[in-house]
């Protein structure tokens, strides 16, 4: 199965002016992302550059919906409350 992870940051202005705990949180959130990419689930992650809407994108496979809550319950920036994220299925198509 395969999910669009879609995270918001706390600031439109985020990627601009992280005080340094921010940034110390988010090296740590992109170590989790880059550990569940060399596991396989993570197959692309990273910051979207939108204007006035800055934020992270992930599309990731798992085996199960369960999976997804439970990797989302365990970044970094989530549990310090520096991001939200929500999900969705998505019928895509990998070349492997």
């Amino acid at each position: 199965m395969h999910f669009m992870l879609w995270s918001t940051p706390p600031r439109a202005t985020f990627h601009l002016d992280m005080t340094v705990e921010e940034r110390g949180i988010m090296h740590q959130h992109i170590a989790y992302w880059t550990e569940q990419q060399n596991q396989g689930i993570a197959l692309v992650f990273g910051p979207v550059q939108k204007p006035d809407d800055p934020h992270g994108l992930a599309v990731i496979e798992v085996e199960n919906a369960d999976q997804v809550t439970k990797l989302i319950a365990e970044d970094p920036a989530v549990t310090a409350g520096l991001m939200t994220t929500d999900f969705y299925p998505m019928m895509a198509v990998v070349r492997k």
